[in-house]
C-alpha cells in the first residue's frame, strides 16, 4: 500500500467527524485494526479499499492518493476553468505545461485571497501578498538578468544580493503569517481571534471552478517536496 492511503484514510474519518471507534464499526473491522491501517503499520486488501471507498464516497484513486479529486477525475488543462476568460491564452510553443500550471496557480490564488478576506486581518493579508510578490520579482528577475544585454539598471538591489534577500524575506514573512493565522501580534498587529475552518468538501462546496486546481497544486508541490 502506498503511504498515501494511510494519510488520507485518516482525513476522510477526521472530516467526517466521527471516532475512530465508529468508523471501524462502520467498516466491518476491529478498531485495532484500523488505527494500524491509519498510521501505516499493516496494509489491508483491495475489499477494504473498496469498502472504505464506498462508505467516504470517494473514489479508490483518491483513496490511494493517485488523485486529490475525489470522484477520481484527472485534470486536463481545458477542463481548467480561465479565471479571466477575457485573456487570449497564449499555447507556449504548442507546450500545455505553462498552460496548465498558470491555471491552477491563478484559480488557487482565488481561493487564498478569498480566505484571507474572510479572516480579516489586515496584517496577515499584507504580509501573505508580499510573498506571493518576492516569488514573482525573483523569477521574473532571474529571466531577464539571463541575457546580459538587459540593462539591470531597471533594478536597485545588486544582482548579487538580491537573492539572498528575497530568500530571507520569504522565510520572514512566512514566520509572520503562521504567526498571526495562530492568534499571534506582531508590533501593533494583531492575530486572527477566530481561524477559519476549512476541509476539503468546504473547498468544493464554497469554490466549485477552482477547488481541483488547489488540490491539483497542493498535490505537486508535496510532490515536489518529498522528492
Amino acid at each position: 500500500m502506498n503511504t498515501a492511503f494511510p494519510r488520507i484514510l485518516t482525513l476522510l474519518r477526521k472530516e467526517r467527524g466521527i471516532s475512530q471507534k465508529n468508523a471501524a464499526s462502520e467498516l466491518k473491522v476491529s478498531q485495532a485494526l484500523l488505527s494500524h491501517y491509519e498510521k501505516g503499520i499493516r496494509e489491508c486488501g483491495l475489499e477494504f479499499v473498496v469498502r472504505a471507498a464506498d462508505f467516504y464516497r470517494v473514489s479508490c484513486d483518491y483513496l490511494l492518493g493517485r488523485t486529490p479529486d475525489k470522484t477520481g477525475a484527472m485534470i486536463a488543462v481545458d477542463e481548467i476553468p480561465e479565471n479571466d476568460p477575457s485573456v487570449k491564452e497564449n499555447q507556449f510553443r504548442k507546450s500545455v505545461l505553462p498552460v496548465l500550471n498558470k491555471k491552477l496557480i491563478i484559480n488557487s490564488l482565488h481561493i487564498i485571497f478569498d480566505l484571507l478576506q474572510s479572516c480579516n486581518n489586515k496584517a496577515m493579508t499584507t504580509e501573505a501578498s508580499a510573498a506571493f510578490m518576492l516569488t514573482v520579482y525573483s523569477i521574473f528577475r532571474q529571466l531577464y538578468s539571463a541575457n546580459p544585454k538587459n540593462p539591470q539598471a531597471l533594478f536597485s538591489i545588486p544582482r548579487y544580493l538580491y537573492q539572498p534577500a528575497v530568500t530571507g524575506e520569504l522565510a520572514r514573512t512566512a514566520a509572520t503569517v503562521g504567526h498571526l493565522a495562530a492568534g499571534g501580534k506582531v508590533d501593533d498587529e494583531n492575530g486572527l481571534d477566530e481561524a477559519p475552518i476549512i476541509s476539503s468538501d468546504k473547498i468544493s462546496a464554497d469554490y466549485p471552478l477552482f477547488a481541483s486546481s488547489l488540490f491539483n497544486l497542493l498535490k505537486s508541490a508535496e510532490t515536489r517536496l518529498s522528492t
